[in-house]
């Protein structure tokens, strides 16, 4: 009986795919183990491997093809003495997706007509009605209307045989269904690219197709807005004791080859944390909450096209020139798209370092289902006042945590921020 080979979820987040590249064709024999597939996920291209042996007798899905659904057929496997007429019933290979293709539009229902108030109803004149698509106004109702953003076929006129005049545009309000007044006239964040486009038919631009990592992020992070209630804690951070302490461990790892960034102790300070405030070692499951033993630490990676946020696990039990090998590992082959779904799903925790670009402090997306993200700024020299009220220079790093509310209490956070600051400010008990 000929053997269905189905579009693998190659992630736990996978719901569709592209086929990227076939590496076997109709005829060919394949074992178990053999590649014969490239699959491009959310996040990377990842190889597919046959699971049963026999002949190629049919791919139903051309390389290239976007949006293929997890579980949907893609090629037909025969075994021993089976034919392609045993597979004669067998879908046509679907084309791929051309980008260029723009939806068919629905046809639009009817709207039902609402009665016609009488003039005794409304206390107005009855308005004539607009026919032809002219609508009656005044230049002066026109050019206020046009200011204004209000829409001329949505006014009722109280002149002369329905005339739309000045006092119509001023005491116009919106509709209830939500209808607001703009200057230029508002878009739904649902509203088709055909629509985005006609506003820039005017304009040069190159339209660029997204790929499965843009459309993720574009998802994910509409989700994350929406559904998650942030909140966010702010504080200061005195560099200068972590700045030297690095200072002397590197000059003594030189020989080794290994070259702490601040970045690391960031990232040991936030697993000694959640170790340190075990209820905010924890994600948001729909109903529940589940807390996490280890730290599981998530940092994001700014690679072409988009970012990965790989996971550092267990980083609480690491030493500190171990997570900045793996982190640079991990970073090096987020660049190149090469890593496993396990190497970047999970966490509860993640670090999203813009300081190295130069920005001093800015607020994150938490990534569902992680409870919490800390932005961390550049590290700057300012004047600050020493315990001792004396004025003094320090070096000071602005950070951010913003906190799923859902999982994690204003006053639960503070204290998590608060651990992470005092292991930044005094790096010595990072290490016992």
């Amino acid at each position: 009986m000929p053997i269905n080979i189905l579009m693998p979820a190659l992630s736990p987040t996978m719901e569709e795919g592209t086929l990227a590249k076939w590496h076997v064709k109709e005829g060919d024999d394949v074992s178990s183990g053999d590649v014969i597939a490239e699959i491009e996920t959310d996040k990377a291209t990842m190889e597919f491997e046959a699971v049963d042996e026999g002949k190629v007798g049919k791919i139903v899905v051309a390389e290239g093809t976007e949006g293929v659904k997890v579980n949907d057929l893609i090629a037909v496997l025969l075994e021993d003495g089976e034919s392609t007429d045993d597979i004669s019933d067998a879908p046509a290979p679907k084309p791929a997706a051309k980008a260029e293709e723009a939806p068919k539009e629905e046809p639009k229902a009817d709207k039902p007509t609402e009665p016609a108030k009488s003039p005794e109803s409304t206390g107005k004149a009855a308005p004539a009605p607009k026919t032809g698509g002219r609508i009656f106004a005044s230049p002066l109702a026109r050019r206020i209307a046009a200011d204004k953003g209000i829409d001329l076929t949505k006014v009722d006129g109280t002149g002369p045989k329905g005339r739309i005049v000045k006092a119509d545009i001023e005491s116009y309000r919106p509709a209830a269904s939500g209808e607001e007044t703009h200057a230029s006239p508002p878009l739904a964040s649902s509203a088709s690219s055909d629509t985005i486009k006609k506003m820039y038919a005017d304009r040069e631009f190159e339209e660029v197709t997204l790929d499965g990592m843009r459309k993720t992020i574009a998802a994910r992070l509409t989700e994350a807005k929406q559904t998650i209630p942030h909140f966010y804690l702010r504080r200061d951070i005195k560099l200068d004791a972590l700045l030297a302490f690095r200072s002397q461990l590197n000059k003594q790892l030189e020989s080794k080859g290994v070259k702490l960034s601040v970045n690391d102790f960031i990232i040991k300070a936030g697993a000694l944390a959640l170790q340190d405030n075990p209820d905010c070692n924890a994600v948001w499951a729909g109903d529940r909450v589940l807390k996490l033993k280890p730290s599981d630490v998530a940092v994001a990676v700014a690679i072409e096209g988009g970012l990965f946020t790989p996971v550092l696990r267990d980083a609480e039990t690491r030493t500190l020139s171990d997570l900045s090998a793996q982190m640079k590992d991990l970073a090096a082959r987020a660049r190149d798209r090469k890593l496993a779904p396990h190497e970047y799903v999970g966490g509860s925790f993640a670090i999203s370092n813009l300081g190295m670009m130069g920005i001093d402090n800015f607020d994150a997306v938490i990534n569902p289902p992680q409870a919490s993200i800390l932005a961390v700024g550049a590290g700057v020299k300012k004047p600050v006042v020493n315990a001792d009220g004396a004025l003094a220079t320090a070096t000071v790093m602005s950070v951010t945590l913003s906190v799923d509310h859902r999982v994690i209490d204003g006053a639960l956070g503070a204290t998590f921020l608060a651990s992470i600051v005092d292991y930044i400010e005094n790096p010595l008990t990072m290490l016992v």
